[in-house]
Parts: C-alpha cells; structure tokens; sequence
C-alpha cells in the first residue's frame, strides 16, 4: 500500500480547530491519531467499542462507513450523543476521510 497522508481536523472541547496529519498506511484510527497528537481523547479500551471515550462528532459532509451493531450499541449507552455521534476508534485513517472534521464530545 502507498503511503499516503490525510489531513484531519479535531475540534477541541474548547473550540479550537487542530489540524493533525495521519498516515494511511499504519492501520490507525481517529482516537489513535487524537492521542498521538496529546490531544484529551481517553480510548480507554483501546479502539475495541467498548467504551465511548473517544465519542466525536462529524462536522463535515465527509462520507463514513456505516456504523456497525457493536458501535451502536456503545452510543447508545453514551452520553451527549447527537445523530452525529462516532467513536473515533471506529473511524479509520484512510483516503476516503482525507479533510474530515470531527468536533470531540464533552467528557462525562
């Protein structure tokens, strides 16, 4: 595979915008990403959906795979969850989200 970089922008829970570069070629995931950059995404079960640490919401027309029984489940079980609501585990680095814009949830 090519090793190709995204740009994606994470919306703090203050309201500022960080632009993060993430590459498609090591298998990573938004929270993943998040916490490379030390930005205050928990992840504490480690990208499994076991847990809605790292709930985010999409703020651009970006286009997402559908969201599977296991991440909806976990939503529904989370708070402040908005019709908009992803787990950013589930969310993987590729060229298909190159410019996404993901706005983090407020912690509980």
């Amino acid at each position: 595979m090519e090793s190709k970089d995204i740009k994606v922008t994470i919306i703090d829970r203050n309201g500022h915008a960080h632009e993060l570069i993430g590459p498609t070629d090591m298998s990573m995931n938004i929270m993943e990403l998040c916490k490379s950059y030390d930005l205050p995404v928990i992840g504490e079960c480690g990208g499994m959906a076991m847990c809605a640490t790292c709930q985010c919401y999409l703020e651009s027309d970006t286009p997402l795979p559908e969201q599977s029984d296991e991440e909806l489940d976990m939503l529904d079980q989370a708070f402040y969850v908005k019709n908009e609501s992803r787990l950013g585990c589930q969310i993987h680095l590729e060229d298909s989200i190159d410019g996404i814009v993901l706005r983090l949830a407020p912690e509980t």
